[in-house]
């Protein structure tokens, strides 16, 4: 049975005398420029003259073009044409099936072939290991390395940079770099692989370090590519790493990597997590191409820095550029009214999401739920969680355990520690949430109670950490940190700067202290928490020049520091950009930009 309908013959298609090659090579060019009408009229031509499936050459092509054409189940089709279903063939199928996202496909037909005794070749080896690292599979991913040892192909620099990649997506990173330093030869798919592996598992000094091996070597052919590059700008974003970051990104715009999409979304992550949001808008306008990834990730810059409006208004660029948005467009926005406190926009972009045919997922519902409780409505968002379709996630009862420690109601926190307790859930930060609530409401002894009851579960407080690059060094504080070189003068700056904060009105508040003690000790014990040593830090090293004091806190900024660091730029002059857990704050002239709504 045919493929698909003989189309008619098409005066726009004329074809001459054909022979074989000619058609090969008309076919590869159609498939190049993935021209579906044409091919699929030169289909129907190579059926009605018998070339096809008759010719194994022509088949092959055929199963690439739909391939090209994201059509793999006319791949699949064409090769089930096939009389003759050639080792090519079965290469020309898996690898349309690993290029279509179908890795479950692909490494069936791989099996498939196998058991027809087919053997693996140079060609079918990196779609399997591909479909292999895509479905992240570690004991399949030994047994295809496995297979390829038993080949002649363990050495071709395809196969064995295909098994790089393919162990790093399965987090075996020291097989990786077994094969990677066993290459004695290797091309991009190995360098970028082994790079990004270690990116994706926090490993970010051993990422830099491979990275500037690789342009060391100036490879031939190259190295590196835009993923390669865009990988390593993610590396400098997670690690807030902004100098080697921007020396990135002249490296790039020495090279066609920084007209890349990928790269630019990457760099607007970069300065946007660094806190310079207003250069993230740059890259962003300077984008000679710009894909939803791209659009996105400004978004995203946007909401993090409490720019609303600046959101919304770029959704409705995007929306009239024809991108369509997807689940994580909708995420930001509603990420972007939890921050403002815009209940109303919040939930008509919800529905908009649902009109659009974007399905709500957990992180959607917890925005919801975090908006609700942020401005006070805990009991809407209860009522909210109770007629969820989903059941309730970890994060979702965090949301509403936030806004209880923000509105002192400790009854319904109880309740929401308790519902998260039951999911399994072993966070320290909940159990610190509930702590919090119960000591803002001056229930200190629920409050010791709710500790006590985190250590018998084997939960351990995640240590509050604040840190500054600079000097190409990335300094760190814990709270009441003495370990620092500069610690004496640190600590004599912050006990200065106390006297004069105090005499422009500065009052701490102490119901951040989670401990029933006398109000000098709150005091103290406040004083020195380590974004405040940071910044200490900072107003000591980071000339004042315009430059702002940037640091970094792995947990939520709490209400007194947000406060006392008010003060500190009114009493210095010195812009400070604070980033938490949850978004950025620049605090110039005794204001903040979140508004005090955080």
């Amino acid at each position: 049975m045919p493929l698909l309908p003989v189309p008619k013959p098409s005066p726009s298609f004329h074809l001459p005398a054909s022979t074989p090659r000619f058609l090969s090579d008309l076919l590869l060019s159609l498939s190049v420029a993935r021209a579906f009408a044409k091919g699929s009229q030169l289909h129907g031509h190579l059926l009605k003259s018998g070339f096809c499936p008759s010719i194994v050459l022509l088949s092959n092509h055929l199963i690439t073009f739909y391939a090209r054409c994201h059509l793999p189940h006319l791949s699949r089709l064409a090769f089930l044409d096939s009389p003759s279903r050639s080792p090519a063939s079965w290469a020309s199928l898996i690898s349309a099936l690993a290029q279509n996202e179908l890795p479950a496909d692909a490494l069936l037909a791989f099996r498939s072939m196998l058991s027809h005794s087919i053997p693996i070749s140079d060609r079918t080896l990196p779609p399997a290991t591909k479909s292999c690292g895509a479905l992240s599979f570690p004991s399949l991913a030994r047994s295809l390395h496995s297979l390829a040892l038993r080949s002649p192909f363990s050495n071709d620099v395809f196969v064995a940079s295909s098994i790089v990649d393919m162990y790093s997506k399965c987090s075996l990173l020291s097989d990786a770099r077994d094969v990677f330093d066993s290459m004695p030869h290797r091309n991009v798919v190995s360098w970028s692989g082994l790079i990004c592996g270690y990116a994706q598992a926090g490993l970010n000094l051993d990422a830099l370090h491979l990275f500037k091996r690789a342009l060391a070597e100036n490879l031939e052919p190259p190295g590196v590519n835009d993923f390669t590059y865009s990988c390593i700008v993610r590396v400098c974003s997670a690690a807030t790493l902004l100098d080697i970051g921007a020396q990135v990104h002249s490296h790039c715009s020495k090279t066609s990597f920084i007209s890349s999409p990928f790269v630019g979304s990457a760099l607007i992550s970069l300065y946007s997590k660094c806190g310079l949001v207003e250069d993230a808008y740059k890259v962003f306008d300077e984008m000679p191409e710009k894909n939803l990834g791209a659009w996105n990730a400004v978004l995203i810059a946007s909401a993090q820095h409490g720019h609303t409006r600046t959101a919304f208004d770029r959704f409705a660029l995007m929306d009239r550029a024809g991108f369509h948005p997807n689940f994580i467009t909708f995420l930001c926005l509603m990420t972007a009214c939890s921050h403002a406190g815009l209940v109303d926009d919040g939930k008509r972009y919800f529905d908009l999401m649902v009109s659009r045919g974007v399905e709500p997922g957990p992180q959607h519902y917890a925005c919801m739920v975090d908006l609700l409780s942020r401005v006070g409505r805990l009991r809407e968002a209860v009522e909210f969680i109770e007629r969820m379709p989903l059941a309730p996630t970890e994060s979702l009862w965090g949301a509403l355990l936030t806004g209880c420690r923000i509105h002192k109601d400790a009854d319904t926190a109880a309740f929401a520690a308790r519902k998260l307790f039951e999911t399994g859930s072993l966070s320290s930060g909940a159990h610190m949430l509930l702590s919090n609530a119960y000591a803002a409401a001056g229930r200190y002894a629920d409050a010791a109670r709710a500790r006590k009851e985190m250590r018998d579960r084997g939960v351990k407080k995640e240590t509050g950490l604040s840190w500054v690059e600079y000097g190409g060094k990335v300094h760190t504080f814990v709270s009441g940190d003495t370990c620092h070189e500069r610690s004496k003068e640190i600590h004599e700056l912050v006990n200065s700067l106390a006297e004069r904060m105090e005499r422009e009105g500065y009052v701490a508040d102490t119901s951040y202290v989670l401990r029933d003690v006398d109000g000098e000790e709150k005091r103290r014990s406040i004083w020195y928490h380590s974004e405040r040593l940071a910044i200490g830090f900072g107003l000591l090293s980071v000339p004042d020049d315009g430059r702002p004091i940037r640091v970094m806190k792995n947990l939520r900024v709490c209400g007194d520091c947000h406060t006392a660091i008010k003060f500190v730029s009114k009493c210095t002059g010195r812009v400070v950009i604070l980033r938490d857990n949850n978004r950025f704050h620049r605090f110039e002239d005794g204001v903040c930009s979140c508004g005090d709504y955080w």
